[in-house]
Formats: C-alpha cells, sequence, structure tokens
C-alpha cells in the first residue's frame, strides 16, 4: 500500500515502484483514481484485499493487503473495518463474506466469474457424494458458495496435500481441478480416476484400482501452458528457473524447476539465486513480482491474462466504494455450512 497523503506523492511513488513495468502515461492517469480510492475508504472504514493476480497499477496502490486465497481469506475472517473491498474473483469475495458475514463485502465487478468454479455445480457434489458413499469431499477454495457447503474440508493450492494427508481416510474425493487433483495425488502416493464427460453425462472407469477422485475443470488460464513453451524458453534462456503454478498440467509441474501456489512461487523467487525466472501463471503476477523485486530477472514472455481477473480495475473498485455496488449475499444456510468447511481449510493452514 502507499503512504502517500497527497496525489503528487501519490503519482511520484507509482512512478517509483512501476517504472518499466506500467507506462508512465497510464501511472499519471490511475493515480489520480489510486489517490481517490485511498482517501474514499478511510472516509467509509473500508479495507481493501488485492489478489496476486490483480494488474500492477492496482496492485501496488490501493489494497491494504495483498496475498494469495488462503493469505486473505485469513484476513477477511478478522477484519473489523465496515466495508470489505475484495479485488479478486466473485469465489474469493464470498469466501470473505462466508467468514466475516456482518460485514459487507463489495466485489469490483459486475461479474468475475472463473472457469473452475463454473466446472463444477452444487448437484454434481451430491451427485458424487451418493456414488461414492462415506468418502471426504475435498474441495478447492476456486468454488461458488453452494459448492463449498456440500464439502467436508476446503483446501488451496498450498495446502492441498496437507489437507489430504490430515484426513483419516485412504480414500477421497478432491474437486474440481483436475490437474491439481492429478499433482496432488502424485505428492500423496495416491492413485486417482477422473471423469470423462459428453458434455451430458459424467463417466468414470472404476474398474481398476483407485484411491482418489477427480473432476473435469480445469484452469483456463494454467492449462495454456505447454511442456513445449517450457522447451522453447529454454532453448533461448538456458539458465531460467521455470516456476509454475500446480493448477498446470502434470507433465509442465514435472517439468518446472518449482511449482507451488502464488506465495509459494513469490517466495521461491525472492529466495532462490537464479539467473532468470519465468512464471507460468496469470502474468500480471509476473508484473508484480518484478516490481516487488525489481533485482531480479523475469523474463517478459507471458502474455495469458485471466479475463475474469482482468473484470477488476481501478475504475470499478472505486466506483463500488463510491456507490456500494456488487454487494456479496449468501442464503445463510449455506454459509453456515460452507463456513465449516472453510475454517477447517484455514485451522489446517
Amino acid at each position: 500500500m502507499l503512504t502517500a497523503t497527497t496525489l503528487e506523492q501519490t503519482r511520484e511513488e507509482m512512478h517509483e515502484k512501476l517504472r518499466g513495468i506500467v507506462p508512465e502515461v497510464e501511472i499519471d492517469y490511475k493515480a489520480e483514481i489510486a489517490y481517490e480510492i485511498n482517501r474514499l475508504k478511510k472516509e467509509k472504514n473500508a479495507v481493501i484485499l488485492g489478489h496476486n493476480y490483480m494488474e500492477p497499477a492496482l496492485f501496488h496502490s490501493v489494497p491494504d493487503y495483498v496475498g494469495d486465497s488462503l493469505g486473505l481469506s485469513r484476513i477477511a475472517a478478522k477484519a473489523d473495518a465496515d466495508i470489505i473491498i475484495f479485488c479478486g474473483v466473485e469465489f474469493m469475495a464470498e469466501t470473505a463474506k462466508i467468514l466475516n458475514p456482518t460485514k459487507t463485502v463489495l466485489l469490483p465487478a459486475a461479474k468475475a466469474g472463473c472457469s473452475l468454479a463454473a466446472s463444477i455445480t452444487a448437484e454434481d457434489v451430491r451427485n458424487l457424494k451418493a456414488r461414492f458413499p462415506g468418502v471426504p469431499v475435498v474441495t478447492y477454495v476456486n468454488t461458488y458458495a453452494d459448492v463449498k457447503a456440500e464439502t467436508d474440508i476446503c483446501c488451496t493450492s498450498g495446502n492441498a496435500a496437507a489437507v489430504i494427508n490430515s484426513l483419516d481416510t485412504d480414500n477421497v474425493i478432491f474437486l474440481p481441478d483436475e490437474y491439481l487433483a492429478r499433482n496432488v495425488a502424485e505428492q500423496t502416493g495416491k492413485n486417482i480416476i477422473v471423469p470423462t464427460t459428453n458434455g451430458v453425462n459424467v463417466n468414470f472407469d472404476t474398474s481398476g484400482d483407485f484411491n482418489m477422485v477427480g473432476w473435469h475443470g480445469k484452469c483456463e488460464v494454467h492449462d495454456k501452458f505447454s511442456v513445449e513453451d517450457i522447451q522453447n524458453i529454454r532453448l533461448q534462456f538456458p539458465d531460467v528457473a521455470v516456476v509454475s503454478h500446480p493448477e498446470c498440467s502434470p507433465e509442465v509441474v514435472h517439468a518446472s524447476d518449482f511449482a507451488g501456489s502464488t506465495r509459494e512461487m513469490i517466495d521461491y523467487v525472492k529466495n532462490v539465486d537464479a539467473e532468470r525466472y519465468l512464471l507460468l501463471t496469470e502474468c500480471s503476477m509476473g508484473d508484480n513480482i518484478a516490481a516487488s523485486v525489481p533485482e531480479k530477472d523475469m523474463l517478459r514472455l507471458c502474455s495469458v491474462r485471466c479475463p475474469h481477473m482482468n473484470q477488476i480495475t481501478m475504475e470499478e473498485t472505486l466506483d463500488a466504494l463510491r456507490y456500494n455496488q456488487y454487494e456479496i449475499h449468501i442464503d445463510e444456510d449455506i454459509r453456515v455450512k460452507a463456513a465449516k468447511a472453510v475454517e477447517r481449510m484455514i485451522a489446517i493452514g
């Protein structure tokens, strides 16, 4: 967050932080918006949470806290401001409301969805529980509240293996990210089956040995990265450290030097000495790390922007504050059930 108290100081701080990352003319324009947001959030007793995938001008100017889903969930649960503005996608703002129901939670976009969250419904989860009775359900936090309400425990990409290992069972249903499930199955030594679908019916091949049941959801950003991308990059830059997110395919994860959650990726870049780094994740995060750690050489080869995260803008954040618009509402029965799964996730850390 900026320390500036005037518009001119805001502009100066943003230029110092974002020089070479964001065009100067854009910084000048967005500094005016950032100044007004920071002024207004004090007036209205609001706190702003910014996910690591936010575009750099927003990420480095108006959030009071930045981080990954787990870290921001912890902060949202304890926030004592009247208003929580979540600069992230809809399921993240829902999680803030689940954990802190008496606060006004605003999402700075009319609709900021998620391909993973959209890949599964509460009815899908109920059908899976009926098909595999008694098997605990672990659901990735990248899901909507009604799906979380059907879940035994949630997880993030950073603590998924720990969550599974915490369960007193050999069998588990892990939803909805197919790639994350396959990567976690390998970490935890489980044999996984993933359904096939023809767009209408979901079919499982249960003829072999398995103790982990996955789903067919994928992140539309991380699904775009390939082993060929890594091979081509290493031909140009043999000394590059390739860092990927576990929502990438297992093949991409195996070909990378490191794979982890957004927080773990940031820690890796900060603490490991390499000539160059390339992050295979949402490209704004690479920009944000480049601005935070300017002494590290971050390759500017990523061009995959999440269309849903891209809905969160400085202008929409200002309007959310001005007009209290796009408030998150969750049915109380669903919220209470979902809260149990999310709180269990937070307890594991």
